[in-house]
């Protein structure tokens, strides 16, 4: 059987994580672009495609945006690095255009 083209792939989902540091985080924070990295390369392990990562003020240290096959994948990288104990994270699924189009026509 011929491998799928990629036109009939599964889109993937996209997922805004919302983290906070640690004490822990906050007392090892020149660690923290490494960490950046090291989250970066768990997530591609896990074929997570991490678009962006920010360091923010306000009330979230650091906003990532990524995209994941799907909840169960986006959960178990969230919780991964949660465990690491320097962060706590809240995950959003996130929406396009073309998912919002997919949505609108569906409502009753």
């Amino acid at each position: 059987m011929p491998a799928r083209s990629p036109l009939w792939e599964e889109p993937m989902a996209y997922y805004v994580l919302l983290s906070n540091f640690t004490d822990q985080g906050i007392k090892t924070i020149r660690d923290t672009q490494k960490r950046a990295e090291a989250f970066k390369a768990m997530a591609s392990k896990s074929g997570i495609k991490v678009h962006t990562l920010l360091w923010t003020l306000g009330q979230y240290d650091v906003v990532a945006i990524a995209e994941a096959d799907d909840d169960i994948a986006a959960t178990a990288l969230a919780l991964s690095i949660a465990s690491l104990g320097n962060i706590r994270t809240q995950t959003l699924r996130a929406f396009d255009t073309a998912d919002m189009a997919k949505i609108m026509a569906k409502m009753a």
